[in-house]
């Protein structure tokens, strides 16, 4: 499974040395307001947001852009030298101290979260009387770390774990006794996304517009492990990417061995996103959309686990910083896990649906402020861990410089973020750089290191935003 460590780089987005955060973060200009959009996406950016804001007057005639990314990583259990090197320093081997310190530091209901996006292509274009259209492409991926004290024990100290020696006398627990608490996730999503919205209602001192979006998407991979006291729900399906031996589960004819190279999807589904936006006088703007309503069906290397006695390691647990593919050899598909995984036909799940609300205070072309409420509607990979809440602000001290910043917290990330954006912008041009939480860069506790940038944003027939 060495290629696990893919993510660990952000690989699979072919980000270059970045690290992971919460949304949107292909979208420069979101991170640097803290994720802040719902009212301020336009153009193409208003995919996966707010289709609405399609339908908007007064924006280019046509925008487009080529490769902007975005990735970020928090945690509540690690200092930022620490999680640095869990992200940079994969290959370097763990001290048994060390082993010994991440097994109490790692017991956390939120040990961390991450996730990184790419737009490869994005393309918008205002028609007359149909309204705004766009299309996309786009490379997700997401994931949450949180484990009780056993499993923290067990992944680090392995067949030393001391739950091992409190069951030695053949009173063995069930895998949903000892784990309780213990929720892992991850998910790899390739999209193609189109979306459009139009005019609804246009009066003096209000319009309204309405949009829905439609994306097909590829599944790369996921893994979904949640434990409960006596209920047990673990599954991954995982791309030849990460060059998983499966052992002798592949002559089973019930599992759909899926090789080869590149992305190779392992699953697809359908994603929609609906939405409201309504301009009151000429300052106020409101938005509401329900976003990523759908769901996935994984039918290639699925591997499904029940309930079962705690089986003892055989190895002696994560050796080094290579957290995410260690951890997926003991929790997931290695032959050492502690789960007894079975093949599988085929198994769907929703996707990580969330309902968005803002308004924003647009005064004059050179200051927008807004604030964003995101609230997660149901609890499956890749979703937020908790609501979000964002106030952001755009401010053009000239016309071809814009700042941004704001505040936000919540989404499972345990702090305060304070986002930075600069963007140079002009009539046809953007281009900028961003980080979600610029204390979370240099913070020892609590870090949040996230960074986003763009450099091939153009909009033609229409004024800069």
């Amino acid at each position: 499974m060495n290629r696990f460590s893919l993510l660990t780089a952000a690989g699979l987005l072919a980000l270059p040395a970045a690290g992971w955060a919460q949304n949107e973060l292909s979208n420069f200009t979101a991170t640097g307001r803290g994720g802040v959009a719902t009212t301020f996406a336009s153009d193409f950016q208003a995919i996966g947001i707010n289709p609405a804001n399609l339908g908007r007057r007064g924006g280019a005639l046509v925008a487009f852009t080529v490769g902007e990314a975005g990735a970020g990583v928090s945690s509540q259990a690690l200092t930022r030298q620490q999680l640095r090197k869990f992200v940079f320093d994969t290959n370097e081997a763990l001290t048994p101290a060390q082993k010994q310190e991440f097994a109490r530091a790692f017991t956390s209901d939120n040990v961390a979260n991450f996730s990184a996006d790419a737009t490869t292509l994005g393309l918008s274009v205002q028609l007359p009387v149909i309204g705004g259209v766009a299309v996309s492409h786009r490379l997700r991926t997401a994931g949450h770390v949180g484990l009780n004290q056993n499993a923290a024990e067990i992944a680090f100290l392995g067949r030393e774990a001391p739950i091992y020696q409190a069951t030695a006398a053949g009173n063995v627990p069930l895998v949903s006794e000892v784990l309780a608490g213990t929720n892992l996730q991850l998910t790899a999503l390739s999209e193609f996304n189109v979306a459009w919205g139009t005019r609804v209602l246009d009066l003096p001192l209000l319009q309204l517009s309405a949009g829905a979006g439609y994306r097909y998407i590829q599944g790369v991979g996921i893994i979904d492990i949640r434990v409960e006291p006596g209920d047990l729900r673990a599954y991954s399906s995982l791309s030849p990417l990460f060059d998983v031996n499966y052992g002798s589960v592949t002559t089973n004819p019930s599992f759909n061995l899926k090789t080869g190279a590149g992305l190779r999807p392992v699953g697809q589904g359908h994603g929609f996103d609906v939405g409201l936006a309504a301009e009151v006088g000429k300052a106020v703007r409101l938005g509401l959309a329900v976003t990523d309503l759908g769901q996935m069906t994984w039918t290639g290397n699925l591997l499904t686990a029940t309930d079962q006695k705690l089986k003892k390691l055989k190895s002696e647990g994560i050796g080094s910083y290579n957290f995410i593919k260690e951890a997926a050899e003991i929790f997931a598909t290695g032959t050492d896990s502690l789960f007894e995984y079975q093949a599988g036909q085929e198994r769907r799940a929703n996707l990580p649906t969330k309902l968005r609300a803002g308004a924003g205070v647009r005064l004059s072309e050179y200051f927008e402020a807004g604030l964003d409420v995101t609230l997660p509607l149901n609890d499956v990979a890749g979703n937020l861990t908790a609501p979000f809440v964002g106030a952001g602000l755009d401010f053009k001290p000239t016309r071809w410089l814009r700042l941004s910043s704001g505040l936000s917290g919540g989404a499972g990330y345990g702090r305060l973020s304070v986002p930075l954006g600069l963007t140079i912008s002009t009539s046809f041009y953007e281009a900028g750089v961003s980080t979600r939480d610029v204390v979370g860069l240099v913070a020892s506790e609590n870090p949040y290191l996230s960074a986003a940038a763009g450099f091939l944003r153009f909009r033609l027939g229409g004024k800069s935003e």
